[in-house]
């Protein structure tokens, strides 16, 4: 968010001293907005399946992840640079056939069996 950009509770004009800080949660009341009376804000993202996805701050640290289908995640990556990838790859692009079907494989790197 750049200087000329207001907070949510700037927009809506948030009485900070009465109410307190301003939180929003979606629907399954998972907190996906925060701000408090300095300014501060975090944000936070959320796929279907309930897995966090994204965060970002107002200090610019922002980190974002990928999950399986059992929600486990496999990638993720941030505002420091660091980067951490276990999705699957492709197995030295080598392809079996089973019964008139091409199939390619691939190296899991957990073990889902």
């Amino acid at each position: 968010m750049n200087k000329e950009t207001k907070t949510i509770g700037q927009q809506i004009k948030w009485d900070f001293e009465t109410n307190g800080y301003l939180e929003i949660k979606d629907k399954n009341d998972k907190e996906i907005y925060y701000e408090n009376s300095c300014g501060y804000w975090r944000k936070w993202e959320y796929n279907s399946g309930g897995n966090l996805i994204y965060f970002e701050n107002s200090n610019g640290d922002w980190e974002r992840w990928e999950c399986d289908s059992q929600g486990g995640v496999i990638y993720s990556e941030n505002s420091r640079g660091t980067i951490r990838d276990n999705r699957p790859k492709p197995f030295d692009d080598k392809v079996v056939e089973i019964d008139g079907i091409k199939y390619k494989l691939v190296k899991l790197t957990t073990n889902y069996l």
